[in-house]
């Protein structure tokens, strides 16, 4: 799928009055390309438009709608020839291809504003690199650990908030009959999710960054003692058995028929938990919880993002978009459940009344000091994540394995990133 529409001036007479003040500073056409081909992302992508060509009716807007997976592989030709002013893309790993190739600009000018600098700080680091910014987010979501509140109650347990209470809470559910968590690791990623939270919370965020850059051996003693942290749980029956043999979905039964407790999942879980039949009252969520007390707290937040294409031709107006879109107004209207349902990066802003998403805000914007990370397979190189995520799911179901894996993962590392 691949459609353009335009907003001009003249069309927009109608809508100028609901819109903020206008100002005709700028001039000109502002191409911007979308990869939101689905209906509620694109009617979302396509208000917020009109609201900014509103404020600027000197501006002729042109936007091209290209369906997401026909979008992976057309970006690169687009930003070299006939580039478009302004396009969407991802945070971190995933866009440092095209910032090391000249492609994308360089808009730490933005995040030197104080309004940006503020409201945005959470997510700084997944839009950095070689210390500069290279674009905006416009949304992102939490990870976090959902889990059977009646259960807990049951069992006398509250929140865990450190290592030691974890694993104390762990030993009861399994004394109880039951597995802590559900997983599916039939598709790999999930596994990547535990080794993102067991790594930053064992090394830090600096840390699981380098590795993911290639700049640590998968044999460090600091990677082992994230097995190790890992290891406790599978060694005690945390998991659910045959977790290799289920998708993400099809391990939610457990949870909902109380046979697992908890899931480390992002928050797009929480609306099949209900479907299913838990209530707001059986469901709730916490905060991974800390395990070195010196490093600080980060978090899992995948981050879709906006980026100014190094070749763009209305630079000026692009800006201003971006300024438009990172608004604590705009991040209020476009992440609400009507719209994306997901969380707004501005910390100003308003948040849905939903628990789970008013959870997953406060935690981001003031919660989560270490950063906010991508997810394994959005941080490391695709080739390094298929692997290193094989060996995750080898080492949850054979666990004394960790030394020939680790030695297979260090052999993959030294080869793609040609050390």
């Amino acid at each position: 799928m691949h459609s353009m529409f335009k907003r001009t001036a003249a069309a927009l007479a109608a809508s100028v009055a609901l819109a903020a003040p206008v100002s005709a500073e700028l001039t000109g056409e502002l191409r911007i390309f979308l990869d939101t081909s689905n209906p509620a992302p694109r009617a979302t992508m396509e208000a917020m438009i009109e609201r900014f060509a509103a404020q600027h009716p000197g501006l002729e807007i042109e936007t091209t709608v290209i369906d997401r997976e026909a979008y992976k592989t057309q970006i690169r030709n687009f930003l070299t020839a006939d580039t478009p002013d302004v396009a969407t893309w991802y945070a971190a790993n995933r866009m440092k291809p095209y910032v090391e190739a000249g492609l994308f600009e360089d808009v730490s000018d933005l995040w030197a504003e104080p309004e940006i600098a503020e409201n945005l700080a959470s997510t700084k680091g997944a839009m950095t690199i070689d210390g500069k910014q290279w674009g905006v987010p416009y949304t992102y979501y939490q990870w976090g650990v959902y889990y059977r509140k009646d259960i807990f109650d049951e069992l006398g347990l509250s929140e865990p908030t450190t290592w030691e209470e974890e694993l104390a809470n762990c030993q009861k559910i399994v004394d109880s009959g039951r597995a802590c968590y559900t997983i599916g690791t039939k598709f790999l990623w999930t596994a990547g999710g535990w080794f993102d939270y067991l790594n930053m919370r064992t090394n830090g965020f600096d840390f699981h960054q380098q590795l993911a850059n290639g700049e640590v051996s998968w044999e460090d003693d600091r990677v082992k003692q994230t097995f190790a942290n890992w290891k406790q749980l599978i060694d005690m029956g945390a998991f659910i058995d045959n977790h290799q043999t289920y998708s993400w979905q099809e391990a939610l039964p457990f949870m909902v028929q109380g046979d697992a407790a908890a899931y480390l999942m992002g928050n797009f879980a929480v609306a099949p938990l209900r479907e299913a039949g838990l209530t707001d009252d059986q469901l709730d969520f916490y905060q991974f919880v800390a395990i070195n007390p010196d490093v600080e707290l980060a978090e899992d937040a995948p981050t879709d993002t906006f980026h100014i294409p190094a070749n763009a031709s209305n630079k000026e107006a692009a800006r201003e978009f971006l300024r438009f879109v990172v608004s604590a107004d705009e991040q209020t209207e476009i992440n609400n459940g009507k719209n994306l349902g997901q969380l707004p990066v501005n910390a100003k802003s308003s948040v849905d009344d939903d628990k789970f998403l008013q959870e997953g805000f406060k935690m981001l914007s003031t919660n989560s000091p270490g950063g906010v990370a991508q997810f394994w397979d959005r941080d490391a190189p695709a080739e390094m994540a298929k692997v290193s995520m094989e060996g995750f799911q080898e080492f949850m179901v054979k666990p004394d394995n960790l030394d020939s894996i680790l030695a297979k993962l260090e052999r993959a590392r030294q080869r793609i990133y040609d050390n």
